[in-house]
């Protein structure tokens, strides 16, 4: 299991560890906080197609989907 402080989630990388459509390595975007300092959303970005989409931050933790860097 990935550990990940929400704090340093902002322009962190990840390599997804079952790439589809050429999209292997990603790069965290966007990450909005209440007022609490708890995360609300996160968007994560295809390096290679620029695409973008929220994720649930806590999925990153999964070391089955992602790995923390570029592999």
């Amino acid at each position: 299991m990935n550990s990940i402080n929400p704090k340093k989630l902002l322009s962190s990388k990840w390599t997804a560890v079952a790439p589809m459509d050429k999209e292997k390595h990603f790069i965290i975007s966007d990450v909005e906080f209440d007022e609490n300092n708890e995360v609300m959303s996160c968007t994560i970005e295809a390096i290679m197609t620029k695409r973008s989409q929220e994720i649930d931050w806590h999925d990153l933790k999964d070391d089955t989907c992602w790995v923390y860097g570029w592999k």
